[in-house]
Formats: C-alpha cells, structure tokens, sequence
C-alpha cells in the first residue's frame, strides 16, 4: 500500500543517503536570537536548517511557505516566541493557526503534514533551538524526499 508521500515520488531514497533541506521561518526576537546563540555556544545543529528571519512569525504567509515546498524544500520550520511571550502580542498565536491549516493543506496535496512543524522558544534558549531543530529534520529525513523536490527539478526550476 502506498502512504500520499509515496504515492508520487521518485523511488524511495534510503535515510543514509538522504540530506533533506528544511527551511526555518525563525521570529527576530526569540528564535533566531536562539539559533545565533546556538552558533555561539557552538551547539551543532544540521545545515540542512535554512534560516529565513522575520519580524514575527505572525508574519508567516501560508504562500511563502508553501512555496518553500514548492521550491524543494522536505521540511519547514516555523519558530516563534514562547507562548504569552511574543512582542508583538498574539503573531505566534496567528502563527500556530496559520500552520494548522498549511499542514491541512499539506495533507490535500499529498504531503505529510509533519513536514510542517512549529516550535517556541525564547532568545536563551540556544541549545533546546539546536535540540529541536534537529529533531524536526531527523522527523523530515524520516518521512524521505519530498515528492515535490523531484517534480521541482525535472520541470528545470532551481531546488
């Protein structure tokens, strides 16, 4: 039986060999603090992570991220301040809702929506960034090759 993920993609990579690339949309103030803090303190955490800065993840656009599939990403990464903690007030809150309904929509496409995940964390809070970071990509390296990376790159765009 073939799981969505499955159903279009190319024939299945094996997780030694696959180097999945997540994009994290990480909020100014607390989570890309976190990852630079991370960096300091020389925590490791997969460079499959692309780091793309916001003011506040209430900011996220569900076409950005879904472009960022589109574009050949396995995985995205929405990080924001920790709950009752935002900035901005409620962004993550819109956040949060944002993701629930790109990970509905994942799952009408075909996608798992555990390719989408989001996490909060305050800008102290380096190590658990690099913790979670990487948890979120072994999830996505586990789930393999997104089968929109493969269709990306045969119609001859960029991934």
């Amino acid at each position: 039986m073939t799981t969505p993920d499955t159903a279009i993609a190319s024939p299945p990579a094996t997780t030694s060999d696959f180097h999945p690339e997540v994009v994290a949309f990480c909020c100014r103030h607390c989570a890309y603090a976190a990852a630079d803090l991370a960096g300091g303190l020389r925590q490791p955490y997969p460079s499959a992570i692309k780091i793309v800065e916001l003011p506040c993840t209430g900011r996220i656009d569900i076409v950005n991220v879904l472009h960022a599939f589109e574009d050949g990403a396995d995985g995205v990464l929405i990080a924001g301040c920790v709950n009752g903690s935002c900035h901005y007030l409620r962004g993550n809150l819109y956040a949060r809702q944002r993701l629930d309904y790109i990970q509905a929509l994942l799952k009408e496409i075909g996608l798992k929506p555990q390719r989408a995940r989001m996490i909060n964390i305050s800008a102290a809070m380096g190590v658990q960034f690099a913790e979670l970071a990487s948890e979120h990509v072994d999830t996505v390296r586990a789930l393999g090759p997104s089968p929109l990376r493969g269709s990306v790159r045969k119609e001859g765009k960029p991934a």
